[in-house]
């Protein structure tokens, strides 16, 4: 039940879709200025976070086309379930265990960054403090 409920609000329904890409196709240079400036702003954000990740020792593969990245916590000697509830526990900091995305996930957690950079920054710092106490 729960990766079906995850699934279901995890991405946008297919008229959602189509009404965007004819949004996209049709809107105002006003329009195509502010989708530039939001990419612009993701990039900034995944930069960001995958080399912080990546100064931590979780190593983190770049993504191409979502708004969040997948580390590796296996250095850590956890599973990413363990990870993440503990992260959540001690520093109050979510992310989501990579298993929910099947076997091959149990090392990584996955984290969003469809945040704000200064939120982002809060986050990697908890996460370094978590990182030196386990």
């Amino acid at each position: 039940a729960y990766k079906i409920h995850q699934y279901t609000i995890m991405c946008a329904p297919t008229a959602s879709q189509v009404a965007g890409e004819a949004a996209l196709r049709s809107g105002r240079e006003d329009d195509y200025r502010a989708v530039t400036e939001m990419r612009e702003s993701y990039d900034i954000r995944r930069r960001f976070l995958l080399g912080k990740f990546n100064e931590m020792g979780l190593k983190t593969f770049e993504p191409r086309g979502a708004f969040y990245v997948f580390p590796s916590v296996e250095s850590t000697g956890l599973t990413g379930e363990s990870f993440a509830e503990g992260l959540l526990k001690s520093k109050k900091v979510a992310v989501v265990p990579g298993s929910a995305f099947g076997e091959n996930g149990k090392y990584f957690v996955r984290c969003s960054y469809a945040t704000s950079l200064a939120d982002l920054k809060a986050a990697v710092g908890r996460i370094k403090e978590f990182l030196k106490e386990i």
